[in-house]
């Protein structure tokens, strides 16, 4: 992947049903046993930094790893966490996510990319491989569906989005739970009614719920910067 097209790339990112691992459950794998060995051996679970630096290795050695942004296509935008492209044939917005709200390890990351995928199938990510962003950062490089003709959509239809999926709201309205997973940041802007009149999740934060994710959300996000003020 270090030259190729991007157009190249579903086919190798998407989740297939052959019995071979996608990119996102390898790399997800290849992760979780560098947490287990540094827990093991140092007994924390603190090693984002290691995990980044392991995974670029592993990314360049399983052809992953890309060197050129501009097969990406157009800039796009710049979020709290992601670099975003708008694919060279429009279809597709490609994200490079740098991991800000995975905290001290990448486990949650990779739990929020499936959880996002089950809840959220009409606007799932693809996991495409590893790069650097324009600031230097090892990012995730994740594609997802362009919506076209669309708009924002207001606070009362993701309200009755939420409750139709089995969800309800907590901290006045902050986030969203099953019970299972709490799911943060949806807001305008993040949540767009297409033409076809559905409502696509685009670009939340999700935690497994009773894991401490209010809290972890509120110190990474720069919503809340001037709390720390």
């Amino acid at each position: 992947m270090n030259g190729d097209n991007i157009e190249r790339l579903p086919q190798e990112g998407e989740c297939r049903e052959d019995g071979k691992c996608s990119i996102l459950e390898s790399a997800s794998a290849f992760a979780q046993g560098v947490l287990e060995a540094i827990e093991k051996l140092a007994g924390t679970t603190a090693c984002k930094a290691v995990q980044l630096v392991r995974l670029r290795k592993w990314a360049e050695e399983q052809g992953c790893w890309f060197n050129d942004r501009s097969q990406f296509g157009d800039f796009f935008d710049r979020g709290s966490e992601n670099e975003t492209y708008l694919s060279t044939n429009g279809t597709e917005i490609i994200k490079l996510n740098d991991f800000r709200y995975s905290d001290d390890n990448l486990t949650s990351f990779f739990e929020r990319i499936k959880a996002h995928n089950k809840y959220f199938p009409d606007c799932s990510y693809r996991m495409l491989g590893f790069a650097e962003n324009s600031d230097g950062k090892v990012c995730a490089v994740i594609g997802q569906q362009f919506v076209a003709n669309a708009r924002l959509a207001t606070k009362q239809e993701i309200h009755d989005e939420f409750l139709r999926l089995g969800f309800h709201p907590e901290g006045d309205g902050e986030y969203y739970t099953n019970g299972q997973h709490d799911i943060f940041d949806a807001v305008d802007g993040n949540v767009l009614v297409g033409g076809d009149g559905h409502l696509y999740f685009i670009d939340t934060i999700i935690y497994p719920s009773n894991t401490g994710g209010y809290d972890t959300y509120r110190s990474l996000s720069p919503r809340f910067s001037d709390d720390k003020a």
